[in-house]
């Protein structure tokens, strides 16, 4: 039996796994990045780059059928799915280069090529047959898409996202189930490029939005442009060898449909069911994942760390970036640690339009009882807006009563990545709504449709003047 001995061990080479690996080697050389699985990161390889490069193509398609407003006409769009999947495909292996680059440059003897479960707390079983005994340890697993049984009807015909971005070419029709981010944005997209296309979600939600005047337009917005249902009523699910057969209710009427394939979209869960955690006599929460500090990374066992997706608590790049930081900081220096304080929480799901939460949720504030009040602007009159036929959506902002801080926002509108990042700051620098209002706005932009968010928000704070409804200054409602 071969046993390496090291000051610490990192399980995993993704987002958080490189994080944590860049802070340790700054303590420490006595480290080893295991990786049973290809280099890449999950972003990297089928997650946040390829889905964007099937968005950006899908709104090339979209753009061209909808500009008759503006007085300019175009050829209905030929769309070739060949080309259309080379590119993801191009540049997806681009991106996914950059990290397997990044990673071939670190020490040979820091990387191992293998899987790793817990023997005990302090020596992991490799693959390979070998062993690493470290001081610290920090997992960093990432997380993989969960297909629920039922689903498992579909047999040969099921896919599921990471799928997706091996087609060659694009299929002539697709079942989509599950109305998150991922469902929605690859939903959207496959039907603007022209795959005959259903999305089934159920109790009536739209990605992670929790405001229910969010919700109900997003809703109306995705329904009108595409064969969405939010609370799919699906009765029957089968594979009919060259596809799939469903049967649901639509108002009460049955129908049945096929489709080539069914993609399921219904969600990911976090790897840490085959490490041998039970092995450890570490905690667990209800779905098995070592419990831990999120300022610190730190699990119930005090020199094992957690971050990223494996730790289950908000599966973005950004904050598994972030929490690699930590528990790599934390696990070269241990059992000197260091607690983190967290940015600003900030999504952003890139539909058309799209998606974004910042600060506290809706959701948040009514359960811990928040004393707020609400600002909102409908994007149907905002000037710019109009000007780009991109008026569509709301945002609403959330205030406290009594100091007047700004709480949080969620918003489907035009530029809302953009929006999202204005607020995520606002929201850190702990700014109140008024002086949120102190800083400039440029004349004509979407922003201004924020202006006018925040300045009925401090109306109904009691802190501000009540404005009219058109003004000259902001473009027409904006």
């Amino acid at each position: 039996m071969t046993t390496r001995k090291v000051d610490v061990a990192i399980i995993g080479a993704g987002t958080a796994g490189m994080g944590a690996y860049r802070e340790v080697i700054k303590v420490t050389d006595s480290v080893v990045l295991i990786e049973g699985g290809e280099y890449g990161t999950t972003c990297a390889r089928v997650g946040c780059m390829p889905s964007k490069l099937l968005i950006a193509a899908a709104e090339a398609a979209h753009f061209g059928q909808h500009t008759s407003e503006f007085g300019v006409s175009y050829e209905k769009p030929k769309i070739d799915g060949k080309v259309v999947m080379a590119r993801i495909k191009s540049e997806r292996d681009r991106f996914v280069g950059f990290v397997e680059e990044a990673i071939d440059g670190w020490k040979e003897e820091h990387r191992i090529r293998a899987y790793a479960k817990f023997k005990d707390p302090h020596t992991l079983e490799l693959s390979d047959g070998t062993y690493v005994e470290a001081k610290r340890i920090v997992i960093a697993t990432g997380s993989s898409t969960f297909v629920p049984p039922p689903f498992k009807a579909f047999g040969d015909r099921l896919i599921v996202n990471d799928d997706v971005f091996d087609w060659e070419d694009l299929p002539e029709s697709v079942v989509v189930f599950g109305a998150g981010v991922i469902g929605l944005e690859l939903g959207q997209s496959l039907a603007r490029l022209g795959v005959r296309t259903s999305l089934f979600g159920r109790d009536y939600l739209v990605g992670p939005v929790s405001d229910d005047i969010i919700k109900q337009s997003a809703r109306e917005i995705f329904e009108d442009e595409f064969d969405f249902h939010p609370h799919g009523e699906v009765t029957r699910m089968e594979n009919i060898g060259d596809g799939v057969e469903i049967d649901y209710l639509e108002n009460g009427e049955a129908k049945t449909v096929q489709y080539e394939y069914a993609l399921i979209a219904t969600g990911r869960r976090p790897n840490v069911d085959q490490l041998g955690l039970e092995n450890l006599s570490i905690e667990l929460d209800d779905r098995g994942v070592p419990k831990y500090v999120l300022a610190t990374g730190q699990t119930s066992i005090g020199h094992i760390f957690i971050a990223g997706d494996a730790g289950n608590y908000i599966p973005l790049l950004h904050e598994a970036a972030d929490e690699g930081r930590t528990s790599g900081y934390n696990a070269a220096r241990y059992p000197d640690i260091r607690a983190f304080s967290k940015s600003s929480p900030i999504a952003v799901m890139f539909s058309d339009p799209q998606i974004m939460m910042v600060g506290e949720s809706f959701k948040k504030l009514t359960d811990r009882d928040a004393s707020f009040a609400i600002g909102t602007v409908d994007f149907k009159g905002q000037g710019r807006s109009r000007v780009m036929l991109k008026n569509k959506g709301i945002l609403r902002v959330y205030g406290e009563h009594g100091t007047g801080r700004f709480l949080g926002a969620e918003m489907i509108g035009p530029a809302a990545e953009h929006i999202a990042h204005l607020l995520a700051w606002a929201h850190q620098s702990r700014l109140t709504v008024s002086e949120m209002l102190d800083r400039p706005f440029y004349h004509p932009v979407i922003e201004e449709g924020v202006r006018t968010a925040l300045r009925n928000l401090n109306v109904e704070l009691n802190m501000g003047p009540k404005m009219p409804a058109r003004c000259m200054d902001c473009g027409v409602g904006a």
